[in-house]
């Protein structure tokens, strides 16, 4: 990957000096640590802020990315993996002259993979004349395991990842200012698991004031406790229930990531403590005083997933009773999966768990509106909806940020931005960060977006560079 920078800056900050990059019209500034580093004693404890640095920080590298499992699909990501993983990137068309919308990025991955390193908002920074914020944050059992059972400094443990989450977006509140952007205009966005961050911040009270605006493609929505995931954990490290967090606490990092994928999933939950209430709750609460909200999906989300499952399975058998009960929120879902199989009765089972995780994404669009859904069509995807106040918008359930590999496997990073066309959705998403999002837009405007060599019929090409 070319990212060889046109020259080092240096931004005097309140928390010190800093060092970034002048590259491609813009400034760089990477791995920012925003939180103290997550590890020993303070694993699966709430995060604690950062302290300013003496000398010069140097923002000129791409910081650790959170703990996860060897899972690059289209090429080896940038940065190494650590559980001190707690950075954040900014790319700022000028430190000057603060008062630039600021768009907060959650990159998905299932709560289980991804990181803020993997997206260049360089493109959005500089049509858009806005800040862009890229954010890691803890990752599966280290971000996401509930150990609420085990004492009082574990409640809301299960929602940890999203307390990083809460804690960037009060670094911005406090820092942003620095790199041109305005702390009272922060987005929220993100991308199927940071879609569903997204959902869950609007339920979790912490969150409230640190953001104005929102936006999720291909979101969950948090709307089921988080699942019991230290029985099993008990059962696969053969040890009593009150040896498990003294046992946990004492593994290593990879010894931890191992036993990781012997449990089920966990992330996006009600917690209780930290998300109090589910999304759908949290929105009817509020009703017309709640910040715009923008959400998307496109029309074949199921198929990407299955073409996943196949790359590594080719034997997979999909777990269509498991899925569905994000559909029928845990209740029993046999009466959902009879008449999905009676609408469709040619539908082998792939077919049937492509049209399950279609129906979750669109559950979690349409649960997103209050009031009367204002749906617009737009090309390759579902109708995307806008809860009110925000009556004339459009989404393409699409980030609008190409991947960034170091060494991607079936492209060439050149040829990643260069699928990036001038009818993508950046100067949408500008337009809401600026003024909720008050602009119209005529769908039949929007040329279609080709579907990537190489990805599922029906995914939009920006689906093929920016995984979930």
């Amino acid at each position: 990957m070319d990212d060889v920078p046109d020259s080092s800056l240096t931004v005097q900050t309140r928390l010190g000096e800093i060092r970034g990059i002048r590259k491609g019209g813009v400034l760089h500034f990477r791995g920012i640590r925003y939180a103290a580093p997550p590890v020993e004693e303070r694993r699966f404890l709430p995060p604690l802020p950062s302290s300013p640095w003496t000398g010069t920080y140097d923002a000129t590298a791409f910081p650790n990315r959170a703990m996860q499992p060897d899972m690059a699909v289209l090429g080896e990501p940038v940065g190494a993996t650590s559980e001190d993983c707690l950075f954040l990137n900014i790319v700022t068309p000028a430190a000057e002259g603060a008062g630039r919308p600021v768009l907060f990025w959650i990159h998905g991955g299932g709560f289980v993979n991804g990181s803020a390193n993997e997206y260049d908002g360089s493109v959005l920074a500089a049509r858009g004349d806005v800040v862009v914020v890229t954010v890691n944050y803890r990752l599966g059992l280290f971000g996401f395991l509930d150990l609420s059972a085990f004492g009082d400094a574990f409640a809301g443990s299960a929602s940890n990842g999203l307390r990083d989450q809460v804690l960037a977006l009060e670094w911005v509140r406090d820092n942003i200012a620095d790199y041109g952007g305005d702390p009272d205009n922060v987005t929220i966005f993100g991308e199927s698991a940071g879609g569903h961050s997204v959902h869950a911040l609007l339920a979790a009270p912490s969150a409230d004031g640190l953001y104005h605006k929102a936006i999720a493609h291909s979101p969950g929505t948090a709307n089921q406790p988080p699942p019991d995931v230290a029985t099993p954990l008990v059962d696969a490290l053969g040890c009593r229930p009150d040896q498990l967090v003294e046992k946990l606490r004492a593994m290593s990092a990879d010894e931890l990531l191992g036993v990781q994928g012997t449990v089920p999933g966990v992330g996006g939950g009600v917690d209780g403590t930290v998300v109090t209430r589910s999304t759908d709750d949290a929105i009817s609460a509020r009703g017309e005083r709640g910040v715009p909200l923008i959400a998307g999906t496109n029309r074949d989300e199921g198929k990407f997933f299955t073409a996943l499952y196949a790359a590594f399975d080719p034997g997979f058998a999909p777990p269509n009773e498991g899925l569905a009960r994000s559909i029928t929120e845990g209740g029993d879902p046999s009466a959902y999966l009879a008449a999905l199989k009676a609408a469709h009765p040619g539908a082998d089972a792939i077919e049937i768990h492509e049209r399950v995780w279609g129906d979750m994404f669109r559950k979690a669009r349409w649960a997103a509106l209050s009031g009367p859904p204002q749906p617009v069509r737009a090309a390759g995807s579902t109708a995307s909806t806008c809860r009110r106040p925000c009556p004339s918008w459009a989404s393409k359930s699409v980030p609008p940020m190409p991947r960034r590999y170091r060494s991607p496997s079936t492209a060439s990073t050149a040829t990643i931005r260069a699928r990036w066309s001038s009818t993508m959705p950046e100067t949408r998403w500008c337009a809401a960060c600026r003024n909720g999002g008050r602009t119209r837009w005529s769908p039949s405007r929007e040329r279609a977006t080709p579907t990537a060599p190489g990805c599922p019929a029906g995914r939009a090409t920006t689906r093929r560079v920016g995984r979930r």
